[in-house]
């Protein structure tokens, strides 16, 4: 199985975790890291290519660091321009059909932060429903989330077990 992980950080250089699961995800053969904001510092973003990828790719992962309750703005620029009618979504719109979805989190943050009752009021589950549904529009199936929370907390070993983790939750079968 070939995955596509699309990831979206402003400022890479001064994340930790983002950076490491990056750089240990680039060792994997069968996953390909497409870094947004590396590929389009200007933000123009070239809808055939990314089209393109998709199709060559079994499982799409969208990682991120959760921002404002949702995803840095150039992966929800990324979703508006590549995930068109007529090829992503709507009747004639199945060229995603059958592929797997999944998100790739981290939060600064703690866990109990993003519950009911929580900082946060909602769940993690409840905060990227709008993930959910566009994996229902475009006939994608949505895995389980791989989440690391309280990442401002974390040692340099526990950083290095998430990325570890994310591998093994890249490369599960579901």
């Amino acid at each position: 199985m070939k995955s596509l992980v699309i990831a979206a950080h402003p400022n890479l250089s001064n994340s930790v975790i983002n950076k490491m699961w990056i750089d240990r995800l680039h060792q994997e053969k069968d996953i390909t890291v497409h870094d947004l904001y590396t590929e389009y510092p200007d933000g123009r973003i070239n809808v055939e290519r990314e089209q393109q990828l998709l199709l060559e790719h079994d499982r799409i992962v969208f990682q991120f660091p959760f921002y404002w309750y949702s995803s840095p703005s150039l992966l929800k620029e990324w979703q508006d321009v590549v995930l068109t009618y007529g090829w992503a979504y709507g009747s004639e719109g199945t060229k995603l059909h059958g592929k797997e979805f999944v998100l790739a989190i981290s939060t600064g943050g703690p866990e109990a932060a993003y519950q009911a009752g929580g900082h946060n009021q909602y769940s993690m589950s409840e905060l990227t429903k709008p993930f959910q549904a566009t994996a229902n529009l475009t006939g994608m199936r949505f895995l389980p989330s791989f989440t690391t929370q309280g990442v401002r907390f974390l040692t340099d070993a526990q950083i290095r077990e998430s990325a570890e983790e994310l591998v093994r939750h890249l490369k599960a079968s579901y």
